[in-house]
């Protein structure tokens, strides 16, 4: 078992533990760092989806920023019961976990308000990119002007849709990143 670092807001070095499993790979600290630097001034009060939640990372770090609601996506039962230990460990009211599919629940009609920030973090190689994509934008996940977090393989091409515009993106080693508001 590993953990990871919150980095700032209310629970800034609050260490979450992080199960060890196949394709487990938590966001590193300094991509976190840069993402949430581009989002420091969009986050308050907002209600954000983390698909494909695994460690939780991305979800925990919106949460300790003042995120309004966080709802992690994880298929896997460990790894979701670890999430609600880590949200007992350190009552966080804002983030709830739902133990699913991160494809299926997005295939059907969104069961929540349209979220203001997803995270987009799938397994890679596994081309879950454009049909996620695709469902967020036909089963009411987004709203004009959502925030869309996509992190991938650097040697995969994903297929993003033509009215997502980059606001930022990077690099860091094999992993490429960007942030895209929905048109």
């Amino acid at each position: 078992m590993g953990t990871v670092r919150i980095i700032s807001g209310r629970y800034k070095g609050r260490r979450l533990k992080v199960l060890d499993g196949p394709g487990l790979r938590p966001t590193t600290d300094r991509v976190r760092e840069t993402v949430f630097n581009w989002l420091q001034f969009k986050l308050q009060n907002v209600a954000c989806l983390d698909l494909f939640a695994g460690s939780g990372a991305l979800g925990f770090e919106a949460a300790s920023r003042y995120a309004g609601s966080v709802v992690l996506v994880e298929h896997s039962i460990p790894v979701a019961d670890a999430l609600k230990q880590n949200i007992a460990a350190i009552n966080a009211e804002n983030i709830s976990v739902l133990t699913a599919d991160a494809v299926q629940f997005v295939s059907k009609a969104n069961p929540y308000p349209p979220f203001d920030v997803v995270f987009l973090d799938p397994p890679y190689h596994h081309d879950f990119l454009p049909i996620v994509a695709k469902n967020l934008e036909t089963n009411g996940f987004l709203h004009c002007d959502s925030l869309i977090y996509v992190e991938h393989a650097a040697d995969e091409k994903p297929a993003i849709p033509d009215n997502w515009r980059q606001y930022r993106s990077a690099r860091a080693g094999q992993c490429v990143y960007g942030l895209y508001v929905k048109l």
